[in-house]
């Protein structure tokens, strides 16, 4: 069982988060690489929040084939390149997370390996079976 931490003695998180996550001994641990919103035909949407999803449902699709899901993602790394897509990702973000939410670091970067994408977002889940 996963335990979520948000200590009362430091500020409460600035959005939907746990500032700690601790994993259990024995869990199978898997990292997600950093998953960009395109599509398998290669169509990137204009929008954050809708290249967000997609880094998402790729996610999703790596934790199903682990066999895990949602709830065991211990931490998110998000990576935009400009602080407007702070809102689209977040909302997409909160679309996809669990309760309670994992550990989590979002910060603007100054691109990507192609011009078009906005987001990407990598994952490390936990899970004891």
């Amino acid at each position: 069982m996963l335990r979520h931490f948000v200590p009362s003695a430091i500020r409460a998180p600035f959005a939907r988060y746990s500032h700690a996550v601790e994993i259990p001994a024995g869990a199978r641990l898997l990292l997600v690489s950093g998953q960009l919103g395109i599509t398998p035909d290669d169509a990137i949407p204009d929008g954050v929040e809708e290249q967000a999803a997609l880094c998402f449902a790729a996610i999703e699709a790596c934790l199903t084939e682990a066999g895990m899901g949602r709830a065991d993602i211990v931490r998110l790394n998000a990576y935009v390149t400009d602080r407007a897509y702070l809102a689209g990702y977040m909302a997409a973000r909160d679309r996809f997370i669990a309760a309670p939410p994992p550990a989590s670091t979002l910060m603007i970067v100054s691109g990507f390996a192609r011009p078009a994408f906005k987001v990407e977002i990598e994952a490390l889940a936990a899970r004891r079976d």
